[in-house]
């Protein structure tokens, strides 16, 4: 996306406007961390879920998948109303309302209205995460912008994979007898105190008016992404009739009209969405689809692996997310080696390496789950960590190698359409894996269930793999100034 307008600063940093950068980063961080960890909390709330309102396994699925659908499918939406009405305003009512949803959702009656609020805060988060670099971009000297965005890295690497043990520990503890719903309480005092600081701290900046809002190419978005995930949930218990093939295919029509659209609307003198000369790069679609693969693959097989674990052998709430330590280790590792030592000199290359890892991982567990009659977590533990292992080679360097493929200018909206299609794939492998996972328990046998969704995400990573060749050869450079978008962030 375009950069962002020179900001207009208040009066309170007039004398010196760089004076509350590191309460506006901190700001920044609490924001893009609570979204992380909302996107995976709720992957070990299942049987609680279960008990408490009596959420099935397609209504489970829409909790956790429905989050990062509309967090996707409004990402760049968001981007562009930042443009226009100011990114301190638009930073400022998402955060109210991802902080309203999270008090909504824990009050929820029913499952259909937690799904629902889970909606709209996963949309109430694409409106706040464009905003939070542009703004970093206004809050820091160029020659301190780097600072800033070096600590991003390690902090979204833990708190990307801490969602689901932090769910645990609470959904363990019980608190106040509230269950799941303390889940989403804790949002609460974080989401407040990040509310006071932001409004006094964030600098005003001035939207541009003369950008306009394609509001039908928002919908055909929204509209699309809906169609693709609603089948991918419902097909299983409904039988796959033809609906949700037509869905499915409609949902394909509906991305190409999206493309045709930003081009019209630039050949009309008008704002795109986004920049349209993306689409006509064959090595950056290519690379969609491979982000597409992958994120769709690991965030479906996680979320399997701690309905194995609780659903299958019985584990509770905080023993689940416990055991999910071998792959946060293994994540951090490979994203640690990957970032600081690989990515640069090897480029394409530490993505297959990753996939590689992540394969032989997949095997690991595949023969470990053929004999579950006197199960142990220990029996997982080495795929686990090979499969982290592999994740974090990828996500540390799959953007960069990506957006090697576009110009300088095109660098914002390239990013931003990798980041929707990183979420939307997300919630797609909830449904495709969860799916999987939910025939194999209703048949009796779990540990099937998980070897076949298993199979699928090896599947998966087969196929990225072989594409992998057509991505570019180097990442490009790591450069603050270019980056307007979120940084590419696992599910």
């Amino acid at each position: 996306m375009p950069s962002a307008p020179s900001p207009s600063t208040s009066t309170s940093t007039s004398a010196d406007p760089y004076r509350f950068k590191w309460l506006i980063l901190a700001v920044m961080l609490t924001a893009e961390i609570l979204d992380l960890i909302d996107a995976t909390i709720v992957n070990v709330a299942g049987p609680s879920l279960e008990a408490s309102l009596g959420a099935g396994s397609t209504g489970l699925q829409w909790v956790i998948g429905g989050y990062a659908l509309t967090l996707g499918a409004g990402l760049i939406l968001g981007g562009r109303l930042g443009d226009r009405f100011g990114r301190r305003t638009m930073f400022l009512i998402g955060l109210i309302s991802f902080t309203l949803m999270s008090l909504l959702c824990a009050v929820a009656p029913s499952i259909g209205m937690l799904i629902a609020f889970r909606l709209i805060q996963g949309f109430s988060a694409a409106i706040l995460l464009p905003q939070g670099l542009g703004l970093l971009r206004a809050a820091f000297p160029p020659r301190e912008i780097g600072k800033a965005f070096a600590v991003f890295g390690p902090v979204f690497g833990l708190a990307g994979i801490a969602g689901p043990i932090i769910g645990g520990a609470i959904i363990q503890a019980d608190l106040f007898g509230l269950g799941w719903r303390a889940v989403f309480l804790v949002n609460l005092p974080v989401g407040i105190a990040a509310i006071v600081i932001a409004w006094i701290v964030v600098p005003r900046t001035a939207g541009d008016r003369s950008i306009t809002i394609d509001l039908v190419g928002s919908a055909i978005m929204v509209l699309s992404s809906a169609l693709l995930v609603l089948p991918l949930v419902q097909g299983e218990n409904a039988g796959w009739p033809a609906w949700t093939w037509l869905c499915i295919a409609a949902s394909l029509v509906g991305f190409y009209l999206f493309t045709r659209r930003q081009k019209s609307r630039l050949d009309a003198g008008k704002t795109p969405l986004v920049t349209p000369g993306i689409f006509r790069k064959p090595a950056y679609l290519v690379g969609l689809g491979g982000i597409g693969l992958f994120f769709c693959g690991t965030v479906g097989a996680q979320l399997v692996f701690t309905l194995f674990l609780q659903l299958g052998e019985q584990f509770s709430a905080g023993e689940a997310g416990v055991s999910s330590l071998p792959l946060a280790i293994g994540t951090l590792i490979g994203g640690a080696v990957s970032g600081a030592l690989l990515a640069d000199k090897l480029g394409r290359a530490v993505l297959q390496i990753g996939g590689v890892f992540q394969i032989a991982g997949v095997v690991w567990l595949f023969i470990a789950l053929g004999d579950i009659s006197d199960f142990s977590i220990w029996q997982l533990a080495p795929g686990l960590l090979l499969t982290g292992i592999g994740s974090g080679f990828v996500v540390a360097s799959l953007f960069n190698v990506i957006l090697g493929t576009v110009d300088d200018d095109e660098v914002g909206s390239a990013s931003g359409v990798l980041t929707a299609v990183q979420s939307i794939f997300s919630a797609v492998g909830v449904a495709v894996l969860g799916s999987v996972f939910f025939a194999g328990l209703d048949a009796g046998d779990p540990g099937q269930g998980f070897r076949t969704a298993l199979l699928v995400q090896g599947g998966l990573i087969v196929v990225f793999l072989l594409l992998s060749p057509l991505f570019p050869v180097r990442a490009r450079p790591e450069e603050p100034a270019l980056a307007e978008e979120e940084p590419a962030l696992a599910e």
